[in-house]
This record gives structure tokens, C-alpha cells and sequence, in this order.
């Protein structure tokens, strides 16, 4: 019998080459080739011809004023932070991929989301990973509600031909897909999960959902790394991209919308993890500061902003003595970053850490990318080099240029607001961030405005001195 013929196919952008190589020749990421079946020619052929035809309805050219916009109507599941990061609920005919790291929730928040839905529209739970006895066993443990769990309809299969004419047959208003790595089309004949099989089982099922108006809802897994498993192209295919954040060993989850077609990015939902699952946290940065200590040196208090909501997070930074090279190590923060705000904390404020092992954490397993940090890092990492703790009741933010000025950080009096209203009562903020006119949600705060760092560190000696 005659060996079927294989090429070797990227797992991140899905490219072919004809022999293995260390480098995929479309995205020039190393050890990303993986050995795959050639499909048939009639049959990848009509694949690609209808992998997504219905993504986008055939219409004729028309002028762009002609077109009339009308808001979306939106789904709302029944959680308010889910609702919060898929920019306000679900939307007829969306699709949603949802990642995250093993254990850290995904099945059990899908799961109490379809029982608050089941109250008022049709739901569908595929689940491709566990057996129905299973999941009627996780649903006694959440202790979900005999009547919605009555109106919401399991199907345990990861055949995508019996999946998508399930959906023709029920038409739910929502189906959950757990997982799209689990899938298997009988169209091709590569093994689940692989570039081919997640690619196609992903198209064919939001081809489906745009014809047919069904919100879908897609589990899928993780690399090593945290990056979404499977080709580039299933987060370009889909409307939404949610990931989830945290330490399976923390009761603090948090949902981050990476794309988001029908709202905005960047925005989170925080979740604590109890006996009964996922419950919203109404108020997140009263959580992540309930333990912040009353005198700690190397801890700051920054507010920083995650979509529309601005959130007040710690940050610790602990200096000591290297036994060799120095090490740098951040744990929600960007590690190059930190180095770069060492230099200039070197050469423009005079402070040296050349010979100091530096570690900064962002407490909460929070992750923060935003500039803004930049001055809460640096003012955590020289309160504890000179283990002088900071006042209680100060809060941080700004951004620092290489040339050593301080940027202003956007929605500034929204930063204020929120740290006045958790009863905060100073704020060390960059000068084109100072409010023009004195306003009544910020009131008792007194703000101190800097432009450089030699003068916020300068502030803050003061600031010590006076709280001494």
C-alpha cells in the first residue's frame, strides 16, 4: 500500500512547506512545523471554497453614507463582568473564542452563563471533553438551578458533521463549542487538534453562525507560552478573543478581551473562584488592595486603566544585594521595561542599581502593558533600595521617557476619581495630568504634579519627611 503524502504545516499561521525545517517560511517562528496528511485534491478544493463564503454576505457595491448603522442587540448572559468584557453581552450571529490556562475556569463560567440563559432563550452545551455525566456532575456541584438546568440542552460529540446539523435541527439563540480542539471534520484526514482540523471546524462553524444568527461560543486551548493554540488564522475568523488571566492557585480570575468586533478591548471582567464557582467582583480594586500593608517599604499603589475602567492595583518591588550578575525579574509587568526605567532612574535622578538584585510583582495576578506604571515601578524600587515606605494613602501613575520626563497617562480625572473614592488622599501624578479646575469627585486628594523624575523622586523624600 502506497504511503499518503504529507507536507509539513506551521501550528501558528497554518503555512505549508514541502520538507521539515527549523523555520516556518510564512512567520519565521523556529520549531513550529508539524508533519500532516495532503488532503484530497476534490476535497480540499471544496473546502477552501466554502471555508468562507458566508463570513462576509455577497452584496454590491454601495456607498458608504447610503448604509444605515444601527446598534447590535445585545444578549446579556446574566454575569455582569462576562457581559462587561464582551463590551456589554452577547450578539446574534457572533462568534467568541475563549482561552486560558487548564483549570482555570473556562468550562465552569460557560456553564453558569448558559444556566442564566436557558431562562430566556434556547442554549446548547457541546461538550467534545467530557461525557455527559460529567458535566451534570460539575452543574450539582456549582448547584445551579434545577429549573434552568431543565431548559438547557446537552450535547456530548466532536464529530462537526453531527455538530452543525444539530444546530440546523435545534437553532439555539447560544451554543457553546468545548473545545474547538476536540473537533474532527470527515472531511479531512488529519487528527483533532490539528492545523487543518481546528481551521476547518472553526470555519465551518461560524459560517454557520453568521447564516443562521446563532451566537457561538469557542473553549480553546493554550500554549506554553499563554498564546492560543492552533493557527493565527482562528482569531482573525472569529468576532471576539477573551483570554483568561490569574494563577490557578489564587481565587482571583480575570477575562481580557484581546478583539472585540462589538465593543471596546482591553476590557476585564475579575472573578473570585469559590466552592459554588465564578462570582463578579463589583468592586476590583478594593479586592486587590484589602490586603495592602499600612507601613511596607517598595510598595506603591497604582492606578492604572483596563478598558473603561480604571482599577487600583499594588506594586512591590523588593531590591537587595546580588551574589553575582543582578537579576531583574517582573511578575506582571514587561521585564524590559524594568530595566529600561533602571537606566534612567541611573542617569537622570542619580540612583544606581548596577550592583542590587531587583524584583517587582504587580500583587493580584494582574498584567499590566500600560506606560502608565512606569512612575509606580520606579517610586516602589527607591522606596525599598533606601527601606523607607511610602505614605499610606499616596497614589501613582505617569509614564517616563528615556530623556527622563514624565508623559501624562490617558483619562486622567477618571484615575483620580477612582482613588478618591476608595479614600485615598494624596496622588503623585505628571503635570499635564493636573486638573484644570478643582473638581467635587476628586475632593480631599491633594495632588502634587511633577515633570521630570529627579523631581518626583525629590517630592517624595519630601513627602517621607513630612509623614515621618
Amino acid at each position: 500500500m502506497a504511503k499518503a503524502k504529507t507536507q509539513f504545516v506551521c501550528a501558528d499561521c497554518g503555512a505549508a512547506a514541502p520538507r521539515w525545517q527549523g523555520q516556518c517560511p510564512g512567520c519565521g517562528v523556529w520549531n513550529t512545523l508539524e508533519e500532516t496528511p495532503i488532503e484530497a485534491s476534490s476535497v480540499a478544493a471544496q473546502s477552501r471554497q466554502a471555508r468562507f463564503s458566508a463570513l462576509a454576505p455577497a452584496a454590491k457595491p454601495r456607498i458608504l453614507a447610503e448604509i444605515e448603522a444601527r446598534e447590535e442587540h445585545r444578549i446579556p448572559t446574566g454575569i455582569a463582568e462576562f457581559d462587561r468584557a464582551l463590551g456589554g453581552g452577547l450578539v446574534a450571529g457572533g462568534v467568541v473564542l475563549i482561552g486560558g490556562d487548564p483549570g482555570i475556569g473556562k468550562s465552569t463560567l460557560l456553564l453558569q452563563a448558559l444556566a442564566e440563559l436557558a431562562a430566556s432563550c434556547q442554549a446548547l452545551y457541546v461538550s467534545g471533553e467530557e461525557s455527559g455525566e460529567q458535566v451534570a456532575l460539575r452543574a450539582r456541584r456549582l448547584a445551579l438551578s434545577g429549573d434552568r438546568m431543565a431548559r438547557l440542552t446537552l450535547f456530548a460529540e466532536i464529530n462537526l458533521e453531527k455538530i452543525l446539523a444539530t444546530l440546523r435541527d435545534e437553532r439555539p439563540q447560544v451554543a457553546v463549542i468545548d473545545s474547538i480542539q476536540t473537533l474532527w471534520s470527515e472531511a479531512l484526514s488529519s487528527a483533532p487538534g490539528s492545523v487543518a482540523q481546528v481551521r476547518e471546524c472553526a470555519a465551518q462553524l461560524t459560517r454557520l453562525a453568521k447564516t443562521l444568527g446563532i451566537t457561538v461560543i469557542l473553549v480553546g486551548h493554550v500554549t506554553k507560552e499563554g498564546a492560543l493554540a492552533g493557527p493565527r488564522v482562528l482569531e482573525h475568523i472569529v468576532d471576539t478573543v477573551l483570554y483568561f488571566e490569574g494563577d490557578t492557585h489564587s481565587s482571583f480570575r480575570l477575562i481580557r478581551a484581546f478583539k472585540n468586533r462589538f465593543g471596546a478591548v482591553n476590557e476585564i471582567g475579575v472573578f473570585a473562584m469559590t466552592d459554588r464557582g465564578l462570582k463578579g467582583v463589583n468592586n476590583p480594586s478594593a479586592l486587590f488592595l484589602s490586603r495592602h500593608g499600612q507601613e511596607v517599604a517598595g510598595s506603591c499603589v497604582l492606578v492604572t486603566q483596563e478598558g473603561t475602567r480604571p482599577l487600583l492595583v499594588e506594586i512591590q518591588a523588593l531590591v537587595d544585594s546580588a551574589w553575582g550578575n543582578p537579576r531583574r525579574l517582573t511578575v506582571g509587568l514587561d521585564a524590559q521595561r524594568l530595566a529600561m526605567l533602571l537606566a534612567v532612574l541611573h542617569r537622570h535622578a542619580g540612583i544606581s542599581c548596577a550592583d542590587q538584585d531587583v524584583f517587582v510583582n504587580a500583587v493580584g495576578g494582574v498584567k499590566i502593558t500600560e506606560p502608565a506604571a512606569d512612575l509606580a515601578v520606579l517610586l516602589a524600587i527607591v522606596s525599598s533600595l533606601k527601606n523607607k515606605p511610602l505614605p499610606h494613602k499616596l497614589i501613582v501613575f505617569g509614564e517616563i521617557g528615556l530623556a527622563g520626563e514624565i508623559r501624562p497617562a490617558p483619562r486622567g480625572q477618571e484615575r483620580l476619581k477612582e482613588a478618591a473614592k476608595l479614600g485615598f488622599t494624596h496622588a503623585l501624578i505628571p503635570r499635564a495630568n493636573l486638573p484644570k479646575q478643582p473638581h467635587s469627585s476628586n475632593a480631599g486628594i491633594e495632588i502634587v504634579a511633577v515633570d521630570r523624575v529627579e523631581e518626583a523622586v525629590l517630592r517624595l523624600r519630601e513627602m517621607v519627611l513630612e509623614s515621618a
